[in-house]
């Protein structure tokens, strides 16, 4: 268990779900873990897991749209050998339910906080010698999703800055990628249903299932292992591309 030994890594949204699945399995294979989340609960519970399992981690508490902080959290921890931008939010509805804040929160989330992670750390990689870069997109950046507008509308622009940052570093030695997710079994997934769907949670929970293909949701821990050879010296000739990992949904899903 050690593909990512002696390497320090930033995990944004590390608190929860894909986030702590990544982040778990980073410190299990070696790395030391950075975990940038806003909720200091959620957070240090990932931590002390971390530690208590022999790990090395430690929590950062900031919003990733907020420049200046990013900034200086990034300044501190020095050397960034590996950056998964996790963190994100999600909406639902098509566009006449995307009221102008709707549109705003997450932009500035989830497209302005990966820039701001990318301009805080790209230059740090390129002075080191370089790094890896890995994003998280959706399978909803590739496909009409109902009701995402604005989520596909954000999915999107991270696609397309993993490509950027991917053709313009790879002189500088920096691999960037993405990973399209379909449908994952979250804390927020089970949220929303008993939100939406008091009552329902069950039935619910199997349509949604459904809708992959394969005929479940994934599971946080198969997107981490992904994440940990995208980010491995194993998939060292691998820059520019994005996996979607979505139990068949974009080419099987007719």
């Amino acid at each position: 268990m050690s593909k990512l030994k002696g390497k320090i890594a930033v995990v944004t949204g590390g608190g929860s779900g894909i986030g702590e699945a990544i982040s778990k399995l980073f410190a299990q294979e070696g790395a030391s873990v950075h975990i940038m989340d806003l909720n200091e609960e959620q957070g240090r519970q990932v931590v002390d897991s971390i530690v208590n399992d022999c790990g090395d981690a430690q929590l950062h508490v900031c919003s990733v749209s907020h420049q200046a902080d990013v900034m200086k959290i990034t300044a501190a921890i020095g050397k960034i050998d590996i950056l998964v931008n996790n963190a994100g939010i999600a909406h639902v509805g098509n566009l006449e339910n995307c009221s102008e804040l709707d549109f705003n929160h997450l932009f500035e989330v989830n497209v302005k906080g990966a820039y701001n992670m990318l301009y805080a750390v790209v230059p740090q990689m390129k002075n080191q010698g370089g790094g890896v870069i890995l994003n998280l997109a959706s399978i909803a950046a590739l496909v009409g999703i109902p009701d995402r507008f604005a989520y596909s509308m954000t999915k999107g622009a991270v696609h397309a800055m993993s490509l950027s940052v991917a053709r313009d570093y790879m002189k500088d030695n920096i691999r960037c990628n993405s990973i399209s997710p379909a449908r994952v079994h979250t804390p927020f997934v089970d949220g929303f249903i008993a939100k939406n769907y008091p009552g329902k949670e069950e039935e619910m929970f199997a349509k949604l299932s459904s809708s992959q293909p394969i005929g479940r949701m994934a599971k946080p821990e198969e997107i981490a292992k992904l994440a940990l050879f995208l980010c491995s010296d194993d998939a060292a000739f691998i820059t520019g591309n994005d996996y979607p990992i979505d139990g068949g949904f974009i080419k099987l899903n007719n």
